[in-house]
Protein backbone atom coordinates (compact mmCIF):
# COMPACT_ATOMS: atom_id res chain seq x y z
CA UNK A 1 0.00 0.00 0.00
CA UNK A 2 2.65 2.20 1.06
CA UNK A 3 4.78 1.83 -2.31
CA UNK A 4 1.28 2.68 -4.46
CA UNK A 5 0.68 5.52 -2.21
CA UNK A 6 4.14 6.73 -2.91
CA UNK A 7 3.55 6.15 -6.42
CA UNK A 8 0.09 7.79 -6.97
CA UNK A 9 2.65 10.56 -5.27
CA UNK A 10 5.14 10.91 -8.26
CA UNK A 11 1.69 10.70 -10.71
CA UNK A 12 0.56 13.77 -9.04
CA UNK A 13 3.47 16.20 -9.70
CA UNK A 14 3.23 16.25 -13.31
CA UNK A 15 -0.53 16.79 -12.73
CA UNK A 16 -0.04 19.19 -10.32
CA UNK A 17 2.50 20.78 -12.50
CA UNK A 18 -0.66 21.03 -15.77
CA UNK A 19 -2.81 22.30 -13.02
CA UNK A 20 -0.63 25.09 -11.96
CA UNK A 21 0.32 26.20 -15.80
CA UNK A 22 -3.48 26.26 -16.27
CA UNK A 23 -4.09 28.55 -13.64
CA UNK A 24 -1.19 31.25 -14.37
CA UNK A 25 -2.29 30.80 -17.90
CA UNK A 26 -5.56 31.87 -16.99
CA UNK A 27 -4.71 34.76 -14.92
CA UNK A 28 -2.09 36.16 -17.19
CA UNK A 29 -4.58 36.47 -20.17
CA UNK A 30 -7.26 37.99 -18.30
CA UNK A 31 -8.29 41.39 -19.79
CA UNK A 32 -7.23 44.46 -18.22
CA UNK A 33 -4.19 45.90 -16.64
CA UNK A 34 -3.67 44.67 -12.95
CA UNK A 35 -1.10 47.57 -12.21
CA UNK A 36 -4.15 50.35 -12.84
CA UNK A 37 -6.63 48.17 -11.28
CA UNK A 38 -4.53 48.16 -7.92
CA UNK A 39 -3.45 51.80 -8.56
CA UNK A 40 -6.77 53.02 -8.01
CA UNK A 41 -8.02 50.79 -5.57
CA UNK A 42 -4.74 52.07 -3.75
CA UNK A 43 -6.10 55.40 -4.07
CA UNK A 44 -9.86 55.15 -3.29
CA UNK A 45 -8.62 53.07 -0.13
CA UNK A 46 -5.63 55.57 0.79
CA UNK A 47 -3.06 52.97 0.73
CA UNK A 48 -0.45 54.74 -0.70
CA UNK A 49 -0.99 57.99 -1.25
CA UNK A 50 -3.91 60.04 -3.23
CA UNK A 51 -1.62 62.23 -5.26
CA UNK A 52 -1.24 62.63 -8.96
CA UNK A 53 2.36 63.09 -8.91
CA UNK A 54 2.90 59.84 -7.19
CA UNK A 55 0.97 57.40 -9.54
CA UNK A 56 4.06 56.65 -11.38
CA UNK A 57 5.55 55.30 -8.65
CA UNK A 58 2.72 53.91 -7.44
CA UNK A 59 2.67 52.01 -11.22
CA UNK A 60 6.42 50.80 -10.20
CA UNK A 61 5.86 49.51 -7.10
CA UNK A 62 2.66 47.08 -7.70
CA UNK A 63 4.20 46.35 -10.86
CA UNK A 64 7.36 45.00 -8.50
CA UNK A 65 4.92 43.60 -5.83
CA UNK A 66 2.72 41.34 -8.58
CA UNK A 67 5.87 40.34 -10.37
CA UNK A 68 4.19 41.91 -13.53
CA UNK A 69 8.42 43.46 -14.20
CA UNK A 70 9.39 39.86 -14.92
CA UNK A 71 8.93 37.89 -18.15
CA UNK A 72 6.38 35.52 -18.25
CA UNK A 73 7.71 32.10 -18.06
CA UNK A 74 10.81 30.51 -18.62
CA UNK A 75 11.65 31.14 -22.27
CA UNK A 76 10.34 33.29 -24.89
CA UNK A 77 9.70 32.89 -28.87
CA UNK A 78 9.73 36.35 -29.93
CA UNK A 79 11.33 37.74 -33.56
CA UNK A 80 14.70 39.50 -34.12
CA UNK A 81 12.87 43.10 -34.11
CA UNK A 82 11.64 42.69 -30.67
CA UNK A 83 13.73 43.48 -27.51
CA UNK A 84 14.06 41.08 -24.82
CA UNK A 85 13.69 43.31 -21.91
CA UNK A 86 10.08 44.43 -22.70
CA UNK A 87 8.83 42.84 -19.66
CA UNK A 88 10.75 45.85 -17.33
CA UNK A 89 8.47 48.47 -19.18
CA UNK A 90 5.10 48.65 -16.45
CA UNK A 91 3.32 50.52 -18.26
CA UNK A 92 1.30 48.20 -20.50
CA UNK A 93 -0.08 51.14 -23.01
CA UNK A 94 3.69 51.95 -23.34
CA UNK A 95 4.60 48.10 -23.61
CA UNK A 96 2.13 47.88 -26.40
CA UNK A 97 3.04 50.83 -27.94
CA UNK A 98 6.99 49.75 -28.32
CA UNK A 99 6.11 46.07 -29.22
CA UNK A 100 4.49 47.56 -32.09
CA UNK A 101 6.81 50.31 -33.46
CA UNK A 102 9.50 47.69 -33.02
CA UNK A 103 7.24 45.17 -35.17
CA UNK A 104 6.56 48.11 -38.29
CA UNK A 105 10.27 49.65 -38.31
CA UNK A 106 12.55 46.52 -37.25
CA UNK A 107 15.18 48.64 -35.55
CA UNK A 108 15.02 48.04 -31.56
CA UNK A 109 17.54 50.36 -31.09
CA UNK A 110 16.40 53.14 -32.85
CA UNK A 111 12.80 52.54 -31.20
CA UNK A 112 14.19 53.05 -28.31
CA UNK A 113 16.21 56.34 -28.81
CA UNK A 114 12.56 57.72 -29.70
CA UNK A 115 11.38 56.71 -26.69
CA UNK A 116 14.05 58.38 -24.95
CA UNK A 117 13.94 61.08 -26.19
CA UNK A 118 10.30 61.31 -25.60
CA UNK A 119 10.95 60.91 -22.00
CA UNK A 120 13.34 63.44 -21.93
CA UNK A 121 10.66 65.77 -23.65
CA UNK A 122 8.20 64.42 -20.69
CA UNK A 123 11.27 65.39 -17.82
CA UNK A 124 11.25 68.95 -18.88
CA UNK A 125 8.02 70.09 -17.71
CA UNK A 126 9.42 68.89 -14.25
CA UNK A 127 11.96 71.56 -13.93
CA UNK A 128 9.68 74.59 -14.91
CA UNK A 129 8.56 76.92 -12.09
CA UNK A 130 5.63 79.01 -13.79
CA UNK A 131 5.42 82.21 -12.08
CA UNK A 132 5.21 86.13 -13.72
CA UNK A 133 8.72 86.14 -14.65
CA UNK A 134 7.60 83.19 -17.29
CA UNK A 135 4.26 84.44 -18.23
CA UNK A 136 6.26 87.58 -20.24
CA UNK A 137 2.77 89.77 -20.47
CA UNK A 138 0.88 86.96 -21.21
CA UNK A 139 -1.97 85.31 -18.66
CA UNK A 140 -0.45 83.01 -15.95
CA UNK A 141 -3.59 81.12 -16.60
CA UNK A 142 -2.71 80.87 -20.46
CA UNK A 143 0.89 79.50 -19.12
CA UNK A 144 -0.66 76.68 -17.18
CA UNK A 145 -3.18 75.58 -19.52
CA UNK A 146 0.07 75.48 -22.43
CA UNK A 147 2.34 73.65 -20.29
CA UNK A 148 -0.46 71.61 -19.00
CA UNK A 149 -1.72 70.54 -22.68
CA UNK A 150 1.90 70.30 -23.80
CA UNK A 151 2.26 67.47 -20.86
CA UNK A 152 -0.73 65.30 -21.98
CA UNK A 153 0.27 65.55 -25.30
CA UNK A 154 3.97 64.92 -24.92
CA UNK A 155 3.03 61.67 -22.62
CA UNK A 156 0.34 60.43 -24.88
CA UNK A 157 3.15 60.08 -27.56
CA UNK A 158 4.55 56.96 -25.45
CA UNK A 159 1.43 55.08 -25.65
CA UNK A 160 1.06 55.98 -29.96
CA UNK A 161 2.16 53.71 -32.47
CA UNK A 162 0.41 54.70 -35.28
CA UNK A 163 2.09 57.30 -37.58
CA UNK A 164 -0.74 59.54 -38.96
CA UNK A 165 -1.71 60.19 -34.85
CA UNK A 166 1.83 60.81 -33.98
CA UNK A 167 2.68 63.37 -36.45
CA UNK A 168 -0.49 64.48 -35.66
CA UNK A 169 0.79 64.77 -31.68
CA UNK A 170 3.98 66.66 -33.30
CA UNK A 171 2.13 69.01 -34.87
CA UNK A 172 0.07 69.75 -31.55
CA UNK A 173 3.13 70.65 -29.83
CA UNK A 174 4.97 72.40 -32.59
CA UNK A 175 1.72 74.94 -32.45
CA UNK A 176 2.18 75.02 -28.27
CA UNK A 177 5.97 75.72 -28.46
CA UNK A 178 5.36 78.88 -30.46
CA UNK A 179 4.53 80.64 -27.58
CA UNK A 180 7.68 82.53 -26.47
CA UNK A 181 7.01 80.92 -22.45
CA UNK A 182 7.42 77.84 -24.18
CA UNK A 183 10.63 78.32 -26.31
CA UNK A 184 12.48 75.41 -23.74
CA UNK A 185 10.59 72.32 -25.01
CA UNK A 186 11.34 73.41 -28.45
CA UNK A 187 15.31 71.55 -28.34
CA UNK A 188 13.66 68.79 -27.08
CA UNK A 189 10.62 68.07 -29.20
CA UNK A 190 13.17 68.73 -32.40
CA UNK A 191 14.95 65.76 -30.97
CA UNK A 192 11.73 63.74 -30.79
CA UNK A 193 10.80 64.60 -34.00
CA UNK A 194 15.13 63.60 -35.23
CA UNK A 195 14.91 60.28 -33.21
CA UNK A 196 11.33 59.35 -35.38
CA UNK A 197 12.82 59.93 -38.73
CA UNK A 198 15.48 58.05 -37.99
CA UNK A 199 13.27 55.40 -36.58
CA UNK A 200 12.03 55.52 -39.85
CA UNK A 201 15.34 55.72 -41.96
CA UNK A 202 17.23 52.73 -40.33
CA UNK A 203 14.18 50.90 -40.68
CA UNK A 204 14.83 47.26 -41.14
CA UNK A 205 11.23 45.40 -41.19
CA UNK A 206 12.92 41.67 -42.38
CA UNK A 207 13.72 41.64 -38.76
CA UNK A 208 10.50 40.77 -37.53
CA UNK A 209 11.04 37.54 -39.63
CA UNK A 210 13.39 36.15 -37.64
CA UNK A 211 12.81 33.67 -35.01
CA UNK A 212 14.50 34.18 -32.04
CA UNK A 213 13.97 32.25 -28.53
CA UNK A 214 15.17 33.71 -25.34
CA UNK A 215 15.94 32.37 -21.69
CA UNK A 216 14.47 33.38 -18.01
CA UNK A 217 15.69 32.01 -15.07
CA UNK A 218 13.24 34.26 -13.41
CA UNK A 219 10.18 34.79 -14.35
CA UNK A 220 6.32 35.51 -13.37
CA UNK A 221 5.81 31.45 -13.28
CA UNK A 222 8.65 30.96 -11.15
CA UNK A 223 7.59 33.68 -8.79
CA UNK A 224 4.34 32.79 -8.75
CA UNK A 225 5.41 29.14 -7.90
CA UNK A 226 8.92 29.51 -5.48
CA UNK A 227 7.81 33.26 -4.67
CA UNK A 228 10.34 36.44 -4.71
CA UNK A 229 13.09 34.54 -2.06
CA UNK A 230 15.16 31.76 -2.47
CA UNK A 231 13.04 29.08 -4.24
CA UNK A 232 13.58 26.14 -2.15
CA UNK A 233 13.25 27.69 1.25
CA UNK A 234 11.94 30.45 0.50
CA UNK A 235 14.28 32.89 2.73
CA UNK A 236 14.21 36.46 1.55
CA UNK A 237 10.99 37.01 0.14
CA UNK A 238 9.92 40.28 -0.20
CA UNK A 239 6.40 40.07 -1.49
CA UNK A 240 4.95 36.64 -2.24
CA UNK A 241 6.35 33.42 -0.86
CA UNK A 242 5.07 31.38 -3.64
CA UNK A 243 1.97 28.79 -4.18
CA UNK A 244 4.40 25.99 -3.19
CA UNK A 245 4.41 27.63 0.49
CA UNK A 246 0.35 28.07 0.09
CA UNK A 247 0.72 31.69 -0.73
CA UNK A 248 -1.15 32.49 -3.70
CA UNK A 249 -0.81 36.68 -3.90
CA UNK A 250 -2.78 39.54 -3.28
CA UNK A 251 -7.00 39.70 -4.32
CA UNK A 252 -7.56 42.63 -6.33
CA UNK A 253 -10.85 43.31 -4.82
CA UNK A 254 -9.85 43.15 -0.87
CA UNK A 255 -5.76 43.88 -1.08
CA UNK A 256 -5.38 41.16 1.26
CA UNK A 257 -3.55 38.10 0.92
CA UNK A 258 -5.74 35.26 -1.00
CA UNK A 259 -4.36 32.81 1.59
CA UNK A 260 -5.99 35.14 4.45
CA UNK A 261 -9.01 35.65 3.01
CA UNK A 262 -9.46 31.34 1.77
CA UNK A 263 -8.30 30.77 6.04
CA UNK A 264 -11.51 33.23 6.68
CA UNK A 265 -14.20 32.34 4.16
CA UNK A 266 -13.37 28.34 4.00
CA UNK A 267 -14.47 27.63 7.83
CA UNK A 268 -18.25 28.00 6.98
CA UNK A 269 -18.14 26.68 3.76
CA UNK A 270 -16.19 23.09 4.65
CA UNK A 271 -19.00 23.57 7.94
CA UNK A 272 -21.81 23.27 5.64
CA UNK A 273 -20.58 20.89 3.57
CA UNK A 274 -19.28 18.06 6.16
CA UNK A 275 -22.64 18.47 7.82
CA UNK A 276 -24.39 17.92 4.89
CA UNK A 277 -22.60 14.93 3.85
CA UNK A 278 -22.48 13.60 7.70
CA UNK A 279 -26.55 13.76 7.46
CA UNK A 280 -27.05 12.46 3.98
CA UNK A 281 -25.63 9.61 4.80
CA UNK A 282 -26.76 9.11 8.21
CA UNK A 283 -30.29 9.26 6.29
CA UNK A 284 -29.55 7.66 3.24
CA UNK A 285 -27.49 4.51 3.75
CA UNK A 286 -30.45 2.92 6.70
CA UNK A 287 -32.81 4.10 3.58
CA UNK A 288 -30.74 2.36 0.98
CA UNK A 289 -29.78 -0.72 2.61
CA UNK A 290 -33.84 -1.47 4.00
CA UNK A 291 -35.17 -0.48 0.14
CA UNK A 292 -32.49 -2.99 -1.04
CA UNK A 293 -33.28 -5.96 1.80
CA UNK A 294 -37.00 -5.59 0.80
CA UNK A 295 -37.01 -4.83 -3.20
CA UNK A 296 -40.90 -4.16 -4.42
CA UNK A 297 -42.05 -3.59 -0.56
CA UNK A 298 -44.16 -0.64 0.27
CA UNK A 299 -40.85 1.73 1.74
CA UNK A 300 -39.00 0.60 -0.91
CA UNK A 301 -41.52 2.35 -3.79
CA UNK A 302 -42.79 5.24 -1.38
CA UNK A 303 -39.02 6.16 -0.51
CA UNK A 304 -37.86 5.64 -4.18
CA UNK A 305 -41.05 8.33 -5.92
CA UNK A 306 -39.87 10.12 -2.44
CA UNK A 307 -36.35 11.04 -2.88
CA UNK A 308 -36.56 11.39 -6.93
CA UNK A 309 -39.20 14.58 -6.03
CA UNK A 310 -36.56 15.61 -3.55
CA UNK A 311 -33.75 15.19 -6.06
CA UNK A 312 -35.78 16.82 -9.39
CA UNK A 313 -36.69 20.06 -7.37
CA UNK A 314 -33.50 23.01 -8.30
CA UNK A 315 -31.68 23.83 -4.64
CA UNK A 316 -31.84 27.29 -5.85
CA UNK A 317 -35.61 27.07 -5.95
CA UNK A 318 -35.50 25.38 -2.48
CA UNK A 319 -33.93 27.87 -0.38
CA UNK A 320 -36.30 30.34 -1.70
CA UNK A 321 -38.98 29.17 -0.92
CA UNK A 322 -37.92 28.67 2.61
CA UNK A 323 -36.61 31.79 3.17
CA UNK A 324 -39.90 33.24 2.07
CA UNK A 325 -41.88 31.18 4.08
CA UNK A 326 -39.78 30.11 6.77
CA UNK A 327 -37.76 33.67 7.41
CA UNK A 328 -40.97 35.77 6.43
CA UNK A 329 -42.70 37.99 8.79
CA UNK A 330 -45.82 37.90 6.57
CA UNK A 331 -45.70 33.98 6.96
CA UNK A 332 -43.78 31.95 9.24
CA UNK A 333 -40.79 34.35 10.92
CA UNK A 334 -39.18 30.98 12.59
CA UNK A 335 -35.39 31.44 11.53
CA UNK A 336 -33.32 34.33 10.14
CA UNK A 337 -33.03 35.54 6.73
CA UNK A 338 -29.49 35.83 6.45
CA UNK A 339 -26.28 35.14 8.02
CA UNK A 340 -24.71 32.78 10.46
CA UNK A 341 -24.45 34.60 13.23
CA UNK A 342 -26.32 37.31 15.46
CA UNK A 343 -25.68 40.99 13.71
CA UNK A 344 -25.02 42.42 17.11
CA UNK A 345 -22.56 39.56 18.46
CA UNK A 346 -22.92 37.58 20.75
CA UNK A 347 -23.97 38.27 24.96
CA UNK A 348 -20.14 38.98 26.73
CA UNK A 349 -18.79 36.47 28.29
CA UNK A 350 -20.72 33.81 26.35
CA UNK A 351 -19.72 30.14 26.22
CA UNK A 352 -18.68 28.38 23.53
CA UNK A 353 -21.76 26.26 23.61
CA UNK A 354 -24.24 29.82 24.09
CA UNK A 355 -22.46 30.89 21.26
CA UNK A 356 -23.54 27.69 18.75
CA UNK A 357 -26.98 27.76 20.35
CA UNK A 358 -27.27 31.79 19.21
CA UNK A 359 -26.23 30.53 15.28
CA UNK A 360 -28.46 27.93 15.46
CA UNK A 361 -31.51 29.25 13.94
CA UNK A 362 -29.04 30.54 11.23
CA UNK A 363 -28.21 27.17 10.49
CA UNK A 364 -30.97 25.41 9.54
CA UNK A 365 -32.46 26.28 6.91
CA UNK A 366 -29.33 26.28 4.84
CA UNK A 367 -28.55 22.73 5.93
CA UNK A 368 -31.89 21.84 5.01
CA UNK A 369 -31.01 23.10 1.54
CA UNK A 370 -27.47 21.84 1.65
CA UNK A 371 -28.42 18.31 2.56
CA UNK A 372 -32.01 17.40 1.08
CA UNK A 373 -30.22 16.36 -2.74
CA UNK A 374 -28.30 14.38 -1.51
CA UNK A 375 -30.56 11.73 -0.14
CA UNK A 376 -31.92 10.31 -3.70
CA UNK A 377 -28.65 10.18 -5.03
CA UNK A 378 -26.46 8.38 -1.93
CA UNK A 379 -29.43 6.60 -0.71
CA UNK A 380 -30.07 5.25 -4.64
CA UNK A 381 -26.28 4.54 -4.72
CA UNK A 382 -26.38 2.31 -1.84
CA UNK A 383 -29.47 0.43 -2.89
CA UNK A 384 -28.22 -0.37 -5.96
CA UNK A 385 -25.39 -1.75 -4.70
CA UNK A 386 -26.69 -3.49 -2.20
CA UNK A 387 -28.92 -5.31 -4.43
CA UNK A 388 -25.98 -6.29 -5.93
CA UNK A 389 -24.46 -7.86 -3.13
CA UNK A 390 -27.04 -9.50 -1.46
CA UNK A 391 -27.75 -11.67 -4.70
CA UNK A 392 -24.11 -13.31 -4.48
CA UNK A 393 -23.73 -17.00 -3.50
CA UNK A 394 -21.54 -15.91 -0.36
CA UNK A 395 -24.94 -13.90 1.00
CA UNK A 396 -27.02 -16.93 -0.08
CA UNK A 397 -24.32 -19.33 2.31
CA UNK A 398 -24.44 -17.08 4.70
CA UNK A 399 -28.31 -17.22 4.79
CA UNK A 400 -28.19 -20.88 4.79
CA UNK A 401 -26.04 -21.10 7.92
CA UNK A 402 -28.67 -20.07 9.90
CA UNK A 403 -27.20 -16.61 10.36
CA UNK A 404 -29.99 -13.51 10.75
CA UNK A 405 -30.64 -11.41 8.45
CA UNK A 406 -29.16 -8.31 10.52
CA UNK A 407 -26.19 -9.88 10.66
CA UNK A 408 -25.54 -11.10 7.05
CA UNK A 409 -26.17 -7.66 5.71
CA UNK A 410 -24.78 -5.51 7.84
CA UNK A 411 -21.50 -7.47 8.27
CA UNK A 412 -20.93 -9.95 5.26
CA UNK A 413 -22.35 -7.37 2.69
CA UNK A 414 -22.43 -3.64 3.65
CA UNK A 415 -18.92 -3.87 4.23
CA UNK A 416 -18.52 -4.69 -0.06
CA UNK A 417 -21.33 -2.56 -0.57
CA UNK A 418 -19.64 0.81 0.69
CA UNK A 419 -17.15 1.04 -2.29
CA UNK A 420 -19.50 3.36 -4.44
CA UNK A 421 -20.13 5.31 -1.07
CA UNK A 422 -16.46 5.67 -0.99
CA UNK A 423 -16.14 7.22 -4.32
CA UNK A 424 -18.56 9.88 -3.30
CA UNK A 425 -17.12 10.59 0.12
CA UNK A 426 -14.01 11.70 -1.89
CA UNK A 427 -15.83 14.87 -3.72
CA UNK A 428 -15.82 16.39 -0.19
CA UNK A 429 -12.34 18.04 -0.35
CA UNK A 430 -12.77 19.40 -3.84
CA UNK A 431 -16.55 20.62 -3.07
CA UNK A 432 -15.52 22.58 0.15
CA UNK A 433 -13.23 24.83 -0.92
CA UNK A 434 -15.54 25.92 -4.29
CA UNK A 435 -18.20 26.23 -1.64
CA UNK A 436 -22.40 26.59 -2.55
CA UNK A 437 -21.70 29.86 -4.95
CA UNK A 438 -25.79 29.36 -5.11
CA UNK A 439 -26.57 28.81 -1.60
CA UNK A 440 -23.99 31.04 0.07
CA UNK A 441 -25.04 33.94 -1.89
CA UNK A 442 -28.92 33.03 -1.34
CA UNK A 443 -28.15 32.52 2.92
CA UNK A 444 -25.47 35.43 3.02
CA UNK A 445 -22.63 33.06 4.29
CA UNK A 446 -19.81 34.22 4.42
CA UNK A 447 -18.36 31.24 2.85
CA UNK A 448 -15.68 30.50 -0.40
CA UNK A 449 -18.50 30.13 -2.76
CA UNK A 450 -19.82 33.45 -1.59
CA UNK A 451 -16.10 34.90 -2.15
CA UNK A 452 -15.82 33.29 -5.38
CA UNK A 453 -18.90 34.66 -6.72
CA UNK A 454 -17.71 38.17 -5.67
CA UNK A 455 -14.54 37.48 -7.24
CA UNK A 456 -15.90 36.52 -10.73
CA UNK A 457 -18.17 40.21 -10.22
CA UNK A 458 -15.38 41.93 -9.86
CA UNK A 459 -12.87 40.30 -12.15
CA UNK A 460 -10.63 39.45 -9.25
CA UNK A 461 -8.61 36.64 -11.28
CA UNK A 462 -6.12 35.36 -8.69
CA UNK A 463 -8.60 34.71 -6.43
CA UNK A 464 -10.58 32.52 -8.63
CA UNK A 465 -6.75 31.27 -10.12
CA UNK A 466 -6.39 30.20 -6.47
CA UNK A 467 -9.61 28.74 -6.24
CA UNK A 468 -8.85 26.34 -9.33
CA UNK A 469 -5.83 25.66 -7.95
CA UNK A 470 -6.59 24.24 -4.88
CA UNK A 471 -9.84 22.65 -6.30
CA UNK A 472 -7.65 20.42 -7.92
CA UNK A 473 -5.15 19.63 -5.44
CA UNK A 474 -7.76 18.63 -2.98
CA UNK A 475 -9.29 16.47 -6.19
CA UNK A 476 -6.23 14.83 -6.10
CA UNK A 477 -6.25 14.03 -2.65
CA UNK A 478 -9.68 13.01 -2.88
CA UNK A 479 -8.84 10.44 -5.05
CA UNK A 480 -5.96 8.96 -3.47
CA UNK A 481 -7.85 8.85 -0.04
CA UNK A 482 -10.94 7.10 -1.89
CA UNK A 483 -8.23 4.56 -3.04
CA UNK A 484 -7.01 4.06 1.02
CA UNK A 485 -10.77 3.83 1.91
CA UNK A 486 -11.44 0.97 -0.85
CA UNK A 487 -8.88 -1.15 0.78
CA UNK A 488 -9.53 -0.90 4.06
CA UNK A 489 -13.25 -1.17 3.21
CA UNK A 490 -12.47 -4.68 0.67
CA UNK A 491 -9.48 -6.44 1.71
CA UNK A 492 -9.88 -8.21 -1.72
CA UNK A 493 -8.29 -4.85 -3.36
CA UNK A 494 -4.54 -5.22 -3.24
CA UNK A 495 -2.37 -2.48 -4.59
CA UNK A 496 0.68 -4.15 -4.68
CA UNK A 497 1.03 -5.07 -8.22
Amino acid sequence: MLKYVLRRILVFIPTLVAITLLGFVIMISAPGDPVERMVVAAQSGGEVGSQTANQIEQKKFWSRKLGLDLPIFYFSLNSMSQSDTLYRVYDRNERESLSRLANVYGNWPAVSDYFQAIDALNDAHGSLRVDSSMAMGYSIDKVKQDINQSFFESSALKATYSENVIEAKLEALTEIYDAPYMASFRPELDNVKAKLQAMKDSATPWKKYVPVINFYPNNQYHRWIFGDGDWLTGKGAEFTTGVIRGDFGTSYRTKMPISEVISIKIFWSFFFTIISVVLGYLVSMPMGIHAAVNKGSRFDTVTTVLVFILFSIPSFWLATVLLMTFANPDVLYWFPASGVEPVRGFAENAGFFEKWGARLPYLILPIISYTYSSFAFLSRTMRVSMLEIVNQDYIRTARAKGLSETKVVYKHALRNALLPIITVFANIFPVAIGGSVVLEVIFTIPGMGNEVYQAIVNQDYPMVVAVLTITGVLTLVGYLVSDILYAVADPRISYSK
